[in-house]
């Protein structure tokens, strides 16, 4: 029991710091050294790199508006925006068609299922089942094999897309084709907003293209030129088909003028080509119309690229409370070089416990000490050295 009260009074003693010094080369290097590394960490990359002065914002309240111009001709027509551009409302996700399949005049009625799809398979009439629907076919089966094509036949959209069809090329022109990315950000938590397009020049859009350089703001980009900057060859992607990321990323430093706040642009492909299943980019669309009474549709299967506009940002500004906070954790982080130097003189150096016994004092309450009377014959008095040195450093 007593050993619980003996902790319980311990808890309670109050601890100082002693100062020792020891004289040894090896030792004060590392100390030394690491207390310098301490310092360039939180110099150079917290308060220069990281800004740790700052109070920050990311994920910038963004609006993007999109625009493309351009016409372009296939073996069979001319192709306007209008056409080859899906969607039209011009927004942060968009695909341009580079290459059509079409399969002409579909209307409603019986027709022999796909060879493609396997399920639909037949010798006989028993392999068909009246009524079954599969997911990857193109319609419900009759309950009939069609024995000339050996498969299920079906009531759909006939004759069913079967992908023997020609297809149209859209890329003559495609990579001159012109994309107006406009783009507008705002922190809110500093009232800060800016667009990319450079303001009060009249016709300014009209005469320029993006130049990293030259034309900054002049957010106007030729197909070709983003793909070429995704590292893609354009042949090959207009065939089958992807997906191109363009992102603009906004980092501006607040404590400068809003002129250092600029956009800047990178291109990349977001579809893994790679893998062979799932790269490329294609979906299906249709035109309906009336022909002699009966609904029709022209069933068209676009290949194309996907343009997706992703807009990065942050801010910052000076704030006192970061910059306080980041000062306090450097100048205790330094104390880092005592507690190592420490640990390797305690516990590699501590030969015959010198050090130890040097560094860890105890001292109890001084007990009351009782009046005593004392007679010299000596006319003066010498303090004793012990006591005058005890508050000086220890050498060892």
């Amino acid at each position: 029991m007593m050993g619980y009260w003996d902790f319980f009074w311990e808890f309670w003693n109050y601890e100082t710091s002693k100062v020792i010094i020891v004289k040894n080369r090896q030792l004060g290097v590392i100390y030394r050294l690491v207390q310098l590394l301490i310092l360039v960490y939180f110099i150079w990359y917290v308060f220069i790199i990281q800004k740790g002065y700052q109070e920050s914002e990311s994920g910038p309240e963004s609006s993007v508006i999109t625009k493309v111009k351009g016409v372009t001709r296939s073996q069979q027509k001319v192709w306007d925006v209008e056409e080859y551009v899906k969607p039209p409302e011009g927004g942060s996700v968009f695909s341009i068609i580079t290459r059509v399949q079409v399969t002409p005049s579909q209307t409603q009625k019986t027709c022999p299922e796909s060879a493609k799809v396997h399920s639909a398979t037949c010798h006989s009439d028993s392999d068909c089942v009246m009524g079954e629907m599969d997911m990857l076919g193109n319609g419900e089966k009759t309950g009939r094999c069609v024995t000339a094509n050996k498969t299920c036949e079906i009531m759909a959209w006939c004759p069913v897309e079967n992908g023997a069809v020609a297809s149209e090329k859209l890329g003559k022109m495609a990579p001159e084709f012109t994309i107006l990315i406009k783009n507008n950000i705002h922190f809110p938590r500093f009232r800060f907003s800016k667009g990319n397009i450079k303001e009060n020049k009249d016709g300014y859009l009209r005469n320029c293209t993006f130049n990293e350089t030259t034309d900054l703001y002049c957010p106007i980009f030729k197909l070709g030129f983003i793909v070429e900057q995704a590292g893609e060859n354009f042949t090959e992607l207009a065939e089958m088909g992807g997906v191109i990321g363009v992102i603009i990323n906004w980092n501006c430093n607040l404590d400068l003028p809003d002129s250092a706040c600029n956009p800047r642009y990178s291109f990349r492909r977001l579809d893994p080509k790679w893998v062979q299943a799932s790269s490329g980019y294609n979906y299906r669309f249709a035109k309906y119309y009336q022909c002699s009474g009966k609904s029709t549709r022209t069933l068209i299967k676009a290949y194309g690229i996907r343009i997706d506009v992703i807009v990065h940002g942050q801010a910052g500004k000076f704030s006192l409370i970061p910059t306080i906070i980041n000062l306090a954790t450097a100048l205790t982080s330094v104390g880092v070089g005592s507690f190592l130097c420490d640990w390797i003189l305690l516990t590699f150096m501590n030969k015959n416990e010198v050090y130890s016994a040097r560094k860890f004092d105890q001292m109890s309450k001084s007990p009351k000490m009782t009046p005593t009377t004392e007679f010299s014959t000596s006319t003066s008095c010498t303090p004793d050295s012990s006591l005058a040195d005890s508050k000086a450093p220890i050498h060892l």
